[in-house]
């Protein structure tokens, strides 16, 4: 770049490189998401097709960035996953940031008409926000995740309880919210048992643990599927009881691979299947099974 007189307000550009050897967690949010769904009238209290469509975008982000070895979304969110070793962008939180935002809004829009075909897009149009936020260890890491899927439970069956007293029960919204003030996890699965004959644990499960977005290596394992009690656990203390056999704390210096070998993992990764499921992640199971999460190395 030439230099001239004005170059000088480069001057103004302050560094934002986020902490070395941490994990990274980009987390969007839909923007003004109550209106939106309003006005596209998306079913209550879940609508699949729309969550379908966030996990498109997230797996359409997976693939564009490499670099991510995990997310998890649920409603309007999702969290994107770097490794405390990754040093796309230099780290620079803004770069990350925005990248993760508007690579997730461009898949948004574009594979909206696949799942709303009927419903054409209409301005305001869909958009999100993010924040980047870091983690000392792979143990902080796992809880944070933990805490966003409890988080999805406990919200999933209060609004499945609260839409039954709607929908079917014949109540309005006030009424609703009244009868669920105070009320514990067995209070509503015996509201919408006793009342409307649904049993919560036949939901289904992307409704209940969201979805966990992965790369895959074509090493079989499966995961148990444990959570239905921790709607009654304080996120904090549901991700501390399930998980048994944390890995140590990661904090020592990160390694550094060859220029062949940093190569080859980015094609082993650029090549492995994308894919989207709902299980426990809280347990020690699915991190086990697929160690190269945490490795952030490709096997």
């Amino acid at each position: 770049m030439a230099n001239s007189k004005y170059e000088y307000v480069r001057a103004f550009e302050q560094p934002d490189v986020l902490l070395p050897n941490t994990w990274i967690v980009v987390r969007i949010d839909g923007r003004g998401f109550h209106g939106f769904t309003t006005k596209y009238k998306f079913k209550k209290p879940n609508d699949v097709q729309a969550l379908e469509l966030m996990n498109a975008a997230a797996d359409g982000v997976m693939r564009e960035l490499p670099d991510l070895v995990v997310a998890y979304g649920v409603s309007d969110e999702f969290s994107f996953v770097f490794h405390k070793d990754c040093t796309l962008f230099e780290r620079r939180a803004s770069k990350l940031t925005t990248t993760i935002v508007s690579t997730f809004s461009s898949y948004y829009v574009y594979l909206w008409p696949k799942y709303f075909p009927d419903a054409p897009l209409t301005p305001p149009l869909p958009s999100f926000d993010g924040r980047a936020v870091v983690y000392p260890s792979a143990r902080n890491l796992r809880d944070y995740m933990s805490w966003r899927q409890v988080d999805c439970h406990i919200n999933n069956l209060y609004n499945t309880t609260f839409w039954a007293l709607v929908q079917l029960g014949g109540l309005d919204a006030k009424a609703a919210e009244k009868e669920l003030v105070g009320t514990l996890s067995a209070d509503k699965n015996e509201i919408l048992f006793s009342r409307f004959k649904i049993n919560y644990n036949n939901e289904p499960d992307m409704y209940k643990k969201g979805s966990v977005v992965f790369r895959d290596f074509d090493i079989p394992s499966t995961a148990p599927n444990a959570l239905t009690e921790a709607a009654a656990i304080p996120p904090a203390s549901a991700s501390t009881k399930r998980l048994s056999s944390h890995p140590p704390d990661d904090a020592g210096p990160p390694q550094s691979l060859s220029k062949t070998a940093t190569e080859r993992d980015r094609k082993r990764r650029v090549k492995a299947r994308i894919v989207v499921a709902h299980i426990d992640i809280i347990r020690d199971e699915f991190w086990e099974a697929r160690p190269w999460i945490l490795s952030g190395k490709a096997p």
